[in-house]
């Protein structure tokens, strides 16, 4: 038979049941070599007598030495005086065996504990290594698949038939998660990308309106053509997998806020006392502004008016900054704050939702991005009413 099959064979009947069998094997064997050289009057005889004598020198090995330590009776127990240094010890399934001191028979015990431990120990550390190398995978998976790299690859070929099991399986999974997110990035790419042709066509149509109506539907359809430029900044920054960038947010929210007024609305940015400090986070541009414009839309869809604030907390080093977005509206109920983080949730009238219904995407799309760009999205209703969102994000 070839080395190659050989090896395939041996594949085969590599499992994780054979290795500990073994392992636990050869660990109490040599616990029992070790502890017979140590505790034994013999000592290490045997050793001498194995190039001649080969297998037939070892010492007997049983599962268990002959009692165990607290069956010894002491001298004063027994109401005899010992005959000698060794105590005596009871006979064992009608055969009498020679007894071991007090003192060896602990000390055999201990010895064999310390040695299975040791390899029970390596033993863990050796059989769990597959399973940390399939948990730093799994890790680096959803962050390398926001980023646009490849997913993590385990090796297929190394390891027992369990093992490899799982990092085919582990493997064909990332791979198809990077299709999911492929494909959703394309299909949302060619969404925003096919609406161009009929904005095209409706500002050839403005021309047949009134003065008044064709201006207001050119703003509609600027606004149009941003979102689809917003979208579309944000489906490459992903496929590319480009780095975040160093970005003065105060500079990014005083953009959107009077973009927003030149547009008529009620969006203010809530200055504090002494000035705005400058706030530095390290993200990507489309995607930090895709959040905070869907929580100043949410905001204004609800509560009428944004009032958008940011400030700085914590250390140095681990500081952290907050965006809140404030509406005036009835705000969300605690219980329901999990729900309207979930894609297509939209609250019933009279929950949060007194407004024109959304497509219930926001909130949701904004939470998805923040947890991207390494933040989250807490939402809470403000003790004098109405909603705050807050995005945080840390300090770079």
């Amino acid at each position: 038979m070839s080395r190659s099959a050989w090896r395939e064979r041996l594949r085969r009947i590599d499992t994780l049941f054979l290795r500990l069998f073994l392992l636990m094997w050869v660990t109490l064997v040599i616990s029992h070599l070790f502890a017979f050289s140590v505790v034994s009057p013999a000592g290490t005889g045997w050793v001498a007598r194995l190039p001649s004598e080969g297998v037939s020198a070892l010492p007997p090995l049983p599962s268990l030495p002959p009692v165990g330590p607290l069956d010894i009776r002491s001298p004063r127990d027994a109401g005899t005086p010992p005959s000698g240094p060794v105590a005596e010890l009871p006979p064992r399934r009608g055969q009498p065996l020679p007894g071991l001191p007090a003192r060896s028979l602990w000390l055999d015990f201990g010895l064999r504990a310390l040695l299975i431990g040791v390899g029970a120990a390596i033993g863990a550390r050796w059989l769990s290594a597959p399973m940390r190398r399939l948990a730093q995978a799994s890790a680096t998976l959803s962050q390398g698949l926001a980023e646009g790299r490849d997913p993590p690859t385990l090796d297929e070929g190394r390891g027992t038939a369990e093992v490899r099991a799982s990092a085919q399986a582990f493997n064909r999974m990332a791979q198809a998660l990077k299709q999911q997110f492929e494909q959703r990035s394309l299909h949302m790419a060619a969404a925003s990308h096919d609406l161009r042709t009929p904005l095209t066509r409706l500002r050839l149509r403005l021309e047949q309106l009134p003065p008044k109506a064709a201006q207001a539907a050119a703003q509609d359809i600027r606004a149009m053509d941003e979102l689809i430029d917003a979208s579309l900044a944000v489906v490459r920054e992903q496929s590319t997998g480009a780095p975040p960038a160093l970005m003065d947010l105060g500079a990014l929210l005083q953009s959107l806020v009077d973009d927003r007024a030149e547009q008529g609305q009620a969006v203010v940015l809530v200055e504090p006392a002494g000035g705005t400090p400058p706030l530095r986070v390290r993200a990507h541009p489309a995607s930090l502004r895709r959040i905070v414009d869907n929580l100043v839309d949410n905001a204004l869809r609800y509560g009428r008016v944004a009032r958008l604030d940011a400030r700085r907390e914590g250390g140095v080093s681990d500081g952290e900054v907050r965006v809140t977005v404030d509406d005036d509206g009835p705000g969300i109920a605690p219980d329901l704050v999990p729900q309207v983080l979930r894609p297509w949730v939209r609250l019933p009238a009279g929950e949060g939702a007194p407004g024109p219904a959304g497509s219930g995407l926001g909130l949701a799309i904004a939470h998805d991005l923040a947890q991207r760009e390494g933040g989250r999205l807490l939402l809470e209703t403000r003790a004098e009413g109405g909603l705050r969102a807050t995005l945080v994000l840390p300090v770079a």
